[in-house]
């Protein structure tokens, strides 16, 4: 029988991190001579796998590459590659503090959609992502939401019920299915919202869901 928990698993990009920088798909798309509605277009269809580990970067970076009909060069996928990981780079420095101060109250913890060698470059960026209680990452736990298995993923690794969770995300469609584990959720729209809902839920075990 497991000890009753209180989670907090956030998200990251639109919640602890920033969204892809203004303008990166242009100038990938410019970098390989390809149309950007084009680029665009290849570029989110063959996503998924690549987020949850099914495809690496060199494989991801070929198929887009092919579909756009564009050569599949060693030196043009790895600019490609890390002009991509660049892209997701940012961090919110007010939420870095507030989930690093939460620890006190609550475990604190990721689950994100992040392929794994972006995993890899922003955990050596931002190193006080190890002093949270668990990472779970896409493309490294095979597994990517809104897919349950990602959710059962935090759920069994840290030991808990799905009740111990309060799911934080900015996407409705992921908190929905945080909810359908049994996890309470909460729709990110600012940290005043946030701080609000996450005391009411530490001081009642109540979630949210906006």
């Amino acid at each position: 029988m497991t000890i009753s928990q209180r989670i907090v698993l956030f998200d990251l990009y639109g919640v602890i991190a920033l969204h892809q920088r203004p303008g990166s798909l242009a100038r990938m798309a410019a970098g390989c001579d390809a149309p950007e509605d084009a680029f665009t277009k290849a570029y989110w269809e063959l996503r998924p796998p690549y987020d949850a580990g099914r495809l690496s970067a060199q494989e991801y970076w070929a198929e887009v590459l092919r579909l756009l009909s564009r050569p599949v060069g060693s030196a043009t996928v790895e600019a490609l590659r890390l002009a991509d990981i660049d892209s997701w780079s940012r961090v919110d420095s007010r939420m870095v503090a507030f989930a690093q101060s939460l620890r006190a109250r609550a475990r604190v913890a990721v689950l994100s959609n992040i392929p794994a060698d972006h995993a890899d470059a922003l955990l050596a960026a931002q190193p006080w992502l190890r002093s949270l209680d668990q990472l779970a990452f896409s493309g490294k736990i095979k597994a990517a939401k809104p897919d349950p298995a990602a959710f059962q993923h935090c759920i069994s690794t840290m030991g808990a019920e799905a009740a111990d969770f309060l799911f934080v995300d900015d996407r409705a469609e992921n908190v929905r299915a945080a909810q359908a584990e049994g996890m309470a959720g909460h729709l990110f729209s600012g940290l005043g919202d946030l701080e609000q809902v996450i005391d009411g839920w530490l001081a009642t075990g109540s979630g949210s869901a906006v």
